[in-house]
């Protein structure tokens, strides 16, 4: 299954809302500390909500820790990248990765990226919120990329919606 990193959080806002969405699509989260925020934080408890004991987080002291640990093709979404997201095919291990909200990465992360995709957005505009951004390239991953995990889930929704 894909994964979800982010790289020293400053919102824990963000934190939460992608907490919830890899509780929803069973794709886990990494989160590389140091974070801007204490990580039970009321507030990323609030855009969490109550899906925090279905979320599969692992926290990593440093940038060190979580290169030592990590096994999969390092996907950066970043404004510095040549290639749209929509133009790259995914591998089932992929880890997408997320800066820091008010810097992105630093030049070592970047380069330790073994892809770096973008966003297309409108000229004049910046940045899109990291909750967005990975819920857009998550989702294009999830289309191409069917494991017997996200078969599963797939099958136990109810049809309720």
């Amino acid at each position: 299954m894909p994964r979800l990193a982010l790289y020293q959080p400053d919102i824990p806002q963000n934190a939460g809302t992608l907490m919830r969405l890899g509780a929803c699509t069973g794709v886990g989260l990494d989160i590389i500390e140091p974070c801007g925020f204490i990580l039970d934080d009321k507030r990323m408890r609030r855009s969490v909500m109550d899906y925090a004991d279905h979320a599969d987080v692992t926290r990593h002291v440093s940038w060190a820790a979580f290169q030592a640990q990590r096994r999969g093709r390092l996907v950066l979404l970043t404004t510095r990248a040549a290639v749209p997201y929509t133009q790259v095919t995914y591998q089932p291990d992929d880890i997408l990765l997320l800066g820091r909200e008010s810097a992105g990465v630093p030049d070592d992360v970047h380069d330790a990226a073994d892809l770096r995709v973008l966003i297309p957005m409108r000229p004049g505009t910046r940045s899109l919120n990291v909750a967005i951004a990975a819920s857009m390239v998550l989702g294009e991953v999830l289309r191409q990329v069917d494991t017997p995990e996200r078969q599963t889930i797939i099958s136990s929704g109810d049809g309720k919606g």
